[in-house]
């Protein structure tokens, strides 16, 4: 059986919630069960890539799972228009490929399955 193509759609804000911090354990929990993942970053999810996440909700623990995503070569696809123009911003993180919504979209077309936080 061909691996699935799952997008993991995360929103949540990691200073406020473990939401974001619970989907990116379990995009990296469905990566380990060698499917094709795609993690897209949206809105104050992209919090996670600041130099201030680790004093945010789960923050020690999402740095952890950012850190092994890199390790495994993942690639995070961050809505554009809440990327900052801050040098310290996803210093050492993995990359990143800014989308817009349109490019979500298209995302979401080519996925077999959609998990949305």
């Amino acid at each position: 059986m061909a691996a699935e193509h799952v997008l993991v759609i995360v929103s949540g804000d990691p200073e406020t919630s473990h939401r974001t911090n619970e989907a990116i354990r379990i995009a990296l929990g469905i990566i380990a069960g060698e499917n094709d993942v795609t993690i897209a970053l949206l809105g104050p999810a992209a919090k996670v890539f600041s130099a201030e996440v680790e004093d945010y909700v789960d923050g020690e623990d999402t740095l952890k799972h950012i850190a092994t995503l890199k390790k495994l070569g993942q690639t995070f696809h961050v809505e554009r228009a809440v990327i900052p123009d801050d040098d310290n911003w996803n210093a050492d993180g993995p990359t990143m490929i800014p989308i817009s919504r349109e490019d979500l979209a298209g995302l979401v077309a080519k996925s077999d399955r959609v998990l949305v936080f």
